[in-house]
């Protein structure tokens, strides 16, 4: 897949909407802001719209817009579990693009995929962890809830599947994560461009199962469309109505899905203090921290050395996965 990355990069048509322009509602910038910026940021997404990054991206765009005193540009890329779109940020020089990360690209990537065009510890500069959220498997409502779950997944055998939104994503690592713990499990993976190709996926009954964010799960598990099985982790505020997967017999599965917001290396002192600063507090702001809640994120705005020292400790325990798993991407 990756192999492609370039072909794939010239090909894609950026979908840019301006979110909010400062300078066209009278804002006045300053002296502490003239350096930077001096023209609209562009917040590049790997994933398409509608999908939780996405969500993520657009609700902090307008309050960052405000701050900076200049438009917040979303540029969807999709493609290659997001790298397109971080592969485009690590090489941006125009010092006016970020991007909107999820784990994998920051964490498993580079031992996934030997060919990726960037390096994560070296390309980036980290800005902050903005969002986390549990992982929700769910699956068609019409399978049972619980260990009887895991039961009929047994009977399926390899003529059930599962989908990701890319291969090496934690969606994908994490159900790994939960075959390796339920022997006779064996699911085949399916990946998509995002999480909400997975839902219509598994709503069509092209797929059995999957590990999503709440937010994109639970509409459809109380519409009564989808059923949730459990969550890979400790219960949540986000979802206290769903029971942690150990309760259906899967022990040791603590993930979590997140976003970060990055810029390239190359980024300018000047952005990087601007950003470290405006960012914490928006997530800090009681009403983007209710949006984000809304949307199935607990909003989270770390200093750039917390969302490093996430990376560090989240590549280990991805990689573990990866190594006992044997998980190649060519």
């Amino acid at each position: 897949m990756l192999s492609a990355l370039s072909r794939a990069t010239l090909l894609i048509a950026a979908c840019a909407l301006p979110v909010w322009a400062g300078a066209q509602n009278g804002i006045t910038k300053s002296k502490s802001s003239a350096a930077w910026p001096s023209k609209p940021v562009h917040l590049l997404v790997g994933f398409p719209g509608g999908s939780t990054p996405d969500m993520v991206a657009r609700t902090l765009a307008e309050p960052l817009a405000k701050a900076l005193g200049q438009s917040v540009i979303i540029d969807n890329r999709p493609g290659a579990s997001g790298n397109i779109a971080a592969d485009q940020v690590a090489k941006a020089s125009d010092d006016h693009t970020l991007g909107v990360a999820i784990n994998g690209n920051l964490t498993s990537a580079k031992q996934l995929f030997p060919k990726l065009p960037y390096d994560p510890a070296r390309d980036f500069s980290a800005i902050s962890l903005l969002t986390t959220a549990p992982l929700v498997l769910v699956a068609p409502a019409s399978q049972p809830g619980g260990a009887e779950f895991f039961a009929a997944a047994r009977q399926g055998g390899g003529q059930w599947n599962y989908g990701s939104v890319g291969n090496g994503s934690v969606g994908h690592l994490g159900m790994e994560l939960i075959k390796s713990r339920m022997p006779g499990v064996t699911p085949v993976h399916v990946p998509y461009p995002g999480n909400p190709q997975v839902v219509t996926a598994m709503l069509s009954g092209q797929i059995q199962m999957a590990l999503i964010p709440p937010g994109v799960a639970m509409p459809h598990v109380r519409s009564g469309k989808l059923r949730a099985i459990g969550l890979a982790g400790s219960r949540s505020a986000l979802v206290p109505e769903v029971p942690p997967l150990s309760e259906a017999g899967v022990q040791n599965v603590n993930l979590e899905v997140w976003t970060a917001l990055i810029g390239p290396a190359s980024l300018s002192k000047a952005a990087q203090a601007r950003l470290s600063q405006e960012v914490p507090r928006i997530m800090r702001d009681a009403e983007t921290r209710q949006k984000l809640f809304n949307q199935g994120w607990q909003a989270v705005g770390t200093s750039p050395e917390g969302l490093k020292s996430r990376i560090k400790d989240e590549a280990a325990i991805l990689g573990n996965i990866i190594q006992t798993r044997g998980i190649k991407i060519e």
